[in-house]
């Protein structure tokens, strides 16, 4: 029999359109003649949804919904559709008062076919770290009372666990003491650089511990902060992998079983890192600005290599047409500077203008020499330009509905190296969770991938908020190399002071670089949202006091 993946790209809250995405996908894989199609978890609403969940008309809506599929399929006889969606029993109520009786919201996924909901499986293990959050909703399966899911298809079982349970032993092997031949795993993962591997691996121990075939279903696209990479696959019951869809693209996925159960299938490459960091980037940066409905983007281009990376990964993911690059130079703007953004521009074709920043700088600074009398230059004149250069990018996206992105990476946010209101203003924060050292390891891959995007010396010269004389990055900040590498210990890690001393540091450096993750969380509590590749990233999964003495 022939099983089908359906890898699709949701939109969260829009539960018509994904219903018709989701009855379009189950009529393809009928006609490539699947009886059983695999939806991923949530698919029904998109994950994940969040607060929507919270409201009663949301969760009536998602029971319309899925009704509505079951009955909208019911012509394909002998189709098997399992699709994830929020689910409750009982009489509608809402989570947020004690004034209603509270209603128990469970995650779930149904099995349909000839018309109806025929059964009704809840999540178990509800995960509740990283970007986590389920148990803020949804309560475990083990309340519903229900059995595990196991249902026939053609001849054989197929068994249904949801994401987490898979992590764990005890869903899979109730689904197979209850007869399941086939192991079925709906999962909405996001994506971080190593996760694929990491799932991967994990799938194989579930289906050696079961000693079952399992089909793996995943979610692809980006929602706000994270991505899902897709990449769904068949694992034979030793943990083989047996077919794989592809990674960040729609697909579906069409899987073989034998007469054994032994399952068959295409097997799309597996990417390597940087080619898995580009491709979610490009996936954010899509989806972000498609899903909200703006027309394009707007980045401050400065010939450094933050705003020259943003620039090549804005035009993959929207094309040349739809992003505008602006060059703000200051009195301290190299020439080389204003070369290098104009050849870049040329070189992918985008929209470039200039708008000389010197006169409003030189405005400022005599509208403030009264109150700044006696006063020495510092920061505050460096913070100056950039706040003008934040001003005119968001005048142009009020005027043209275009989204600005920002440029800064995640060294620069971790330890403040960046302004508020001047080079954080903006929408969207597409290298947030980049550090200093893979935005280069990104530019030099992407310079290979076809033509050279990126003109080398871009690359090459040493990092600068040029904002005043002779200036460079590591005037303030230690070399990124040993930046990101104490920032991935302490703030990924969760390493001590102490232990990363002890692992060769030299503690003034890690002292500084701790502190100044510390006192800069309020900036990053106002900077936009953006797009998370790592295990830990500044958003939803780093959640810091901003008045705090602890300091170890």
């Amino acid at each position: 029999m022939k099983v089908a993946l359906a890898q699709f790209n949701a939109v969260v809250g829009d539960l018509a359109g994904n219903s018709r995405r989701l009855e379009d996908a189950a009529r393809r894989a009928y006609a490539q003649g699947a009886r059983l199609v695999l939806a991923p978890e949530l698919a029904l609403t998109g994950y994940p949804p969040e607060d929507l969940l919270l409201r009663p008309a949301f969760m009536h809506a998602c029971a319309e919904a899925l009704a509505a599929l079951a009955e909208a399929l019911q012509d394909c006889e002998g189709l098997h559709l399992v699709v994830g969606h929020p689910h409750q029993f009982g009489e509608r109520g809402d989570l947020r008062t004690k004034s209603v009786t509270v209603q128990q919201r469970y995650n779930a996924a149904s099995l349909l076919a000839q018309g109806r909901v025929q059964a009704t499986y809840c999540k178990r293990e509800l995960p509740n770290y990283q970007v986590f959050d389920e148990r803020r909703y949804f309560v475990s399966g083990r309340d519903a009372g229900l059995p595990p899911l196991v249902f026939d298809c053609e001849g054989r079982r197929f068994g249904v666990v949801i994401c987490e349970d898979a992590w764990f032993d005890e869903p899979a092997r109730l689904a197979r003491d209850a007869g399941a031949q086939v192991l079925c795993v709906l999962n909405a993962s996001p994506f971080h650089l190593g996760k694929a591997e990491e799932r991967q691996a994990r799938m194989a121990e579930r289906a050696r511990d079961v000693g079952l075939p399992l089909l793996f279903s995943h979610l692809v696209g980006g929602q706000d902060e994270v991505v899902f990479d897709g990449a769904s696959f068949a694992l034979d019951a030793s943990g083989e992998v047996a077919a794989r869809a592809a990674t960040f693209a729609e697909d579906l996925l069409i899987v073989d079983l034998d007469a054994d159960g032994r399952p068959s299938g295409p097997v799309a490459a597996a990417p390597g890192l940087e080619r898995q960091a580009w491709d979610a980037l490009v996936t954010g940066v899509r989806d972000y600005l498609g899903k909200n409905g703006f027309p394009g983007a707007i980045i401050g281009l400065s010939g450094g290599i933050d705003s020259a990376l943003v620039l090549a990964v804005a035009v993959d993911a929207l094309g040349a047409d739809k992003v505008r690059a602006v060059m703000m130079p200051s009195p301290y703007t190299a020439d080389i500077s204003w070369i290098d953004a104009r050849d870049m521009a040329a070189r992918l074709g985008v929209r470039y203008d200039e708008i000389d920043i010197a006169p409003m700088f030189d405005t400022f600074r005599a509208a403030l020499s009264p109150q700044f009398a006696g006063l020495a230059e510092d920061t505050t004149e460096e913070n100056l330009q950039a706040r003008i250069r934040g001003t005119l990018l968001m005048a142009l996206s009020n005027k043209t509905g275009a989204i600005v992105l920002t440029t800064g990476n995640k060294s620069e946010m971790a330890t403040g190296y960046c302004t508020l209101y001047g080079d954080m203003a903006g929408g969207f924060a597409v290298i947030k969770d980049v550090a200093k050292t893979l935005v280069y390891r990104l530019a030099n891959w992407r310079n290979t991938q076809g033509a050279e995007v990126i003109p080398q010396r871009i690359i090459t010269r040493p990092p600068s908020a040029e904002l005043r004389p002779d200036q460079t990055d590591q005037d303030s900040l230690p070399p990124y190399e040993v930046l990101d590498a104490i920032l991935a210990r302490y703030m990924e890690d969760d390493q001590s002071v102490e232990q990363i001393v002890a692992a060769g540091f030299a503690r003034a450096d890690v002292e500084r670089v701790t502190r100044l993750i510390k006192i800069n969380e309020y900036k990053r509590r106002q900077a936009p949202v953006g797009i998370r590749i790592t295990h830990r990233a500044f958003g939803r999964d780093w959640r810091y006091p901003i008045t705090s003495r602890f300091r170890a």
